[in-house]
């Protein structure tokens, strides 16, 4: 039983070591690219961008303003109408926890599997050997591309589930509880501080750039056979989930010390 928890802590840190250096990796060509070779490169970031943030943002903005919504609600339930309270729980709730969290669970699930499904398949197809044989280094042009892309999208699809939740939340306090929106702003901002913010930023980056540097390692360790591309696609999924809870939970204790 021992060896096999050690085994499994020993694999999990080598995993973890070789997505850190894929994310070493993706800056440093991304730093490259800015001085050779950045206009197609730089054409598959903006495709990944249009991919996972654009595409995503009916979605993220539908499952927010819902969010929003259901703890405005649970909460009046509650203790009634206690501004203070609202402000405090959305604030806790939402910009510290679900924001980043569930935006990273919608990304994981629309454009995870598609990236290592995508590499899985350029993978078996020699297309990945052919965009090396012309010299292509494939990891500035697939990899980065996707690291940084899913990235900026995870980012900025926070904000806007941040900002949709707490607009949903309103809307049904003052239409329901004919709440005033100068009590419901005053009782976010007493409580929302740079700290919240930056907890919110800094879970957002980290679950972007690595939930996508795992898709893309799972979807370019595909072999020589076709049925090793779902896998690929489910092992990428299930790891990314597990990488979004751990850092979650890390940073989250970090931030309390």
């Amino acid at each position: 039983m021992i060896t096999l928890l050690g085994a499994w802590i020993l694999k999990q840190l080598l995993t973890g070591m070789g997505l850190v250096e894929t994310v070493t990796h993706a800056f440093s060509n991304l730093l490259v690219t800015l001085h050779y070779g950045r206009r197609p490169i730089m054409a598959v970031l903006r495709k990944q961008i249009y991919f996972t943030g654009l595409e995503s943002l009916k979605i993220i903005v539908i499952i927010s303003l819902t969010i929003g919504i259901v703890i405005i609600t649970q909460i009046i339930s509650l203790v009634g109408t206690n501004e203070t309270l609202m402000g405090r729980v959305l604030v806790w709730l939402v910009i510290r926890e679900l924001g980043p969290v569930l935006t990273a669970i919608i990304v994981i699930a629309r454009s995870g599997t598609a990236i290592a499904t995508e590499l899985g398949y350029m993978k078996i197809n020699n297309e990945i050997e052919s965009i090396e044989a012309l010299g292509i280094p494939a990891e500035r042009y697939l990899i980065m591309p996707r690291v940084i892309g899913v990235t900026a999208s995870v980012v900025i699809l926070t904000i806007y589930f941040e900002i949709a939740a707490i607009l949903g939340g309103f809307i049904v306090a003052s239409l329901g509880w004919h709440v005033s929106f100068d009590k419901f702003a005053q009782s976010i901002f007493s409580i929302l501080t740079i700290k919240e913010l930056g907890m919110s930023f800094v879970k957002s980056l980290f679950f972007g750039l690595f939930l996508s540097a795992a898709c893309c390692r799972n979807g370019l360790g595909v072999g020589r056979s076709a049925t090793q591309i779902p896998q690929a696609a489910t092992k990428g999924v299930m790891q990314s989930l597990f990488l979004v809870f751990v850092l979650d939970g890390i940073i989250t204790l970090v931030s309390l010390l």
